[in-house]
C-alpha cells in the first residue's frame, strides 16, 4: 500500500505548498497596509505539513493493523476443518492462503479437504487485503484533504507560519532523538528481563565464576550430559585473551602510523598512505575471518610446526611435541587477524588526537633545541595521551564485541586457557551459536545467551565509560 500512497501524498505535498503559497500572496496583496508575519513560502510549508503528516499517520497505522485486521476476519469465518487444526498448522494455513492469495507458492502442500479450503480461504484473503489495501489509501487520501482544507483555512496575513512550521521541524528532530533513546532503552529492558529468566535457572555466581561451558539440555532425563554447565569464566578468559593480543598488534602499529602520519609524513605520502591505510576499516569482518582462516592459520601451523619439528629429540622434546600438534585454529590467529582490523581505527583516531595538540608546543619545543623525535616523545605523546587512552579503550570495546574473525579462526572450544596456540571462543561466538537454528526461548540453553549479552553489554558500557573520563579528567586546556 505505501508505493501507492506515498506517489500521490508527494503531488498532494507540491500541490499544497502552492496552494498555500499563492493564498498567502493572494491575501497579503488584497491588504497593501498590512505586513504579515511570514513569507509567502512559509505558508506553503504550513500547508504542506497539515496534507502530508495526517496522511503518513494514517498510512503507518494502516499499515501497522491492516494484517492483524485480515487475520481476524479469516479466523472468524474460518472453516470448521481449518478451526479444528493445532494453533501451530492454523498459522501456517492462514499463511498459506495469503500466499496463494497473492499469486505466491504456498510452504505446505494440503490434501483432502483443506485443499479445497485453502482455494477458497486464499480468495477470501486476496478479497480482504485488497479491501483493507484501499480503504487505507481511501483514508490516507481523505486525511490529506481534510489536512489541506484545514490549512486553507487558516492561512491568513497574521498566521504565524514561520514558527508553526519550525515548532514542527523541532517536533520531528526530538522524535528522532526520542527513537534512537526509546531503541537503547528496549535493548537494556529486552537484555534484563531475559537475563533475569536465566538468571532464576542458573545462579549468578555459577554463571560468573564456573569454569565449566557446556550449556546441553537434554531432550531426556537419562541422556548423556542432560545437567549443561553455564560456567562464563572460559569465555571470559577467551574474550580478553584474543582482545589483549588484538591490541598488542593495534596499538603499537596504528600509534606509530599516526605520529609517522601527523609529524615526519610529507603531504604526498600523507595523501596517499591515510587513505590506504583507513581502506582496512572498510573491509568486511567476514573477509578478515577467511583471511584468518584460510592465510595466517595455515602460516602459522606451519612455522610453529617447524620450530616443533626441530626441538623434536631435543632436551625441549615435550614442546617440540606440542608444537607438532598446533592447528590451524588457534587464538593468536583470531587475535592478530583482529589487531589488524583495529590499525585504521587506533590510528585515525591518535592522528586526530596528536593534529589538534596546539603547534605552539612543537614551535615551542623547537625554539628549545629539541629534535623531532623528543618533541614528539616529550611534548606531543604526554599532551595527546588522555585522547590516545581513550581510543585505545574503545578499540577495546571493538575487539571485544567482534565475532565473525574469532568464529572462523579461533574455534568453538570453551577452554580456560590463556596459551594463545590453544583453541578458544569468546562471548559473542558463543550468543551466535546459542541462537542459530529453531530454538526453544523457555530453555536456560536459550537463556544463556541473553545473559552473556547482558555480561558483554556492562563491560562494553564500563570501558566506554572509563574512556570518556579519562578524557574529560586529564584533558589539557591550551591557549
Amino acid at each position: 500500500m505505501i508505493w501507492l500512497v506515498i506517489p500521490l501524498l508527494a503531488v498532494f505535498a507540491v500541490l499544497a505548498y502552492l496552494a498555500g503559497r499563492g493564498r498567502a500572496q493572494r491575501r497579503a496583496a488584497a491588504l497593501p497596509g498590512q505586513h504579515p508575519h511570514s513569507r509567502p513560502e512559509q505558508h506553503g510549508y504550513y500547508a504542506m505539513i497539515w496534507v502530508a503528516v495526517p496522511a503518513l499517520v494514517v498510512t503507518i497505522l494502516a499499515g501497522v493493523f491492516s494484517a492483524p485486521i485480515a487475520h481476524h476476519l479469516l479466523a472468524a469465518d474460518a472453516p470448521p476443518v481449518v478451526q479444528e487444526l493445532e494453533q501451530f498448522r492454523r498459522e501456517a494455513f492462514f499463511n498459506d492462503a495469503r500466499l496463494t492469495g497473492e499469486g505466491q507458492r504456498a510452504f505446505q502442500v494440503w490434501s483432502g479437504e483443506l485443499a479445497e479450503a485453502l482455494t477458497t480461504e486464499a480468495a477470501r484473503s486476496a478479497r480482504v487485503h485488497q479491501t483493507l489495501t484501499w480503504g487505507g489509501v481511501i483514508a490516507a487520501i481523505l486525511a490529506a484533504v481534510m489536512g489541506g482544507l484545514f490549512a486553507w483555512t487558516q492561512i491568513r496575513p497574521t498566521l504565524r507560519a514561520r514558527n508553526r512550521v519550525e515548532g514542527w521541524i523541532g517536533g520531528l528532530l526530538f522524535a528522532c532523538s526520542a527513537v534512537a533513546i526509546l531503541t537503547t532503552i528496549g535493548i537494556v529492558f529486552s537484555l534484563l528481563w531475559d537475563s533475569l529468566r536465566f538468571f532464576q535457572a542458573v545462579p549468578v555466581t555459577e554463571f560468573l565464576f564456573g569454569t565449566q561451558w557446556s550449556p546441553q539440555i537434554a531432550i531426556r532425563a537419562d541422556q548423556v550430559g542432560s545437567s549443561g554447565a553455564f560456567g562464563a569464566v572460559p569465555l571470559f578468559a577467551g574474550t580478553f585473551l584474543i582482545m589483549i593480543i588484538a591490541m598488542v598488534v593495534a596499538a603499537p602499529v596504528g600509534l606509530f602510523s599516526a605520529i609517522y602520519l601527523s609529524e615526519y609524513a610529507s603531504a604526498l605520502s600523507r595523501g596517499v598512505v591515510k587513505p590506504v591505510l583507513e581502506i582496512l576499516a572498510g573491509v568486511p569482518t567476514v573477509v578478515y575471518g577467511f583471511f584468518a582462516a584460510l592465510t595466517v592459520g595455515p602460516a602459522f601451523r606451519e612455522f610453529f610446526n617447524g620450530i616443533g619439528a626441530l626441538l623434536v629429540g631435543g632436551p625441549l622434546d615435550g614442546i617440540g611435541q606440542y608444537l607438532m600438534l598446533v592447528q590451524n585454529q588457534m587464538a593468536l590467529v583470531a587475535g592478530a587477524v583482529m589487531g589488524i582490523m583495529l590499525i585504521p581505527f587506533v590510528s585515525s583516531l591518535s592522528d586526530d588526537i596528536i593534529n589538534a595538540v596546539p603547534q605552539s608546543l612543537r614551535d615551542g619545543s623547537y625554539a628549545m633545541g629539541a629534535t623531532k623525535s623528543e618533541t614528539v616523545k616529550r611534548v606531543l605523546l604526554p599532551a595527546a595521551l588522555p585522547g590516545i587512552a581513550g581510543a585505545l579503550l574503545l578499540a577495546m570495546s571493538r575487539a571485544i564485541g567482534e565475532t565473525m574473525i574469532v568464529t572462523m579462526a579461533a574455534g568453538l572450544a570453551a577452554n580456560l586457557t590463556l596459551n594463545p596456540l590453544d583453541t578458544v571462543t569468546t562471548v559473542t561466538v558463543q550468543i551466535v551459536t546459542l541462537l542459530t537454528g529453531d530454538q526453544e526461548f523457555d530453555s536456560p540453553k536459550t537463556l544463556a545467551a541473553f545473559g552473556l549479552g547482558l555480561t558483554l553489554f556492562l563491560v562494553t558500557l564500563l570501558l566506554n565509560i572509563v574512556a570518556q573520563r579519562i578524557v574529560q579528567t586529564y584533558r589539557e586546556q591550551y591557549d
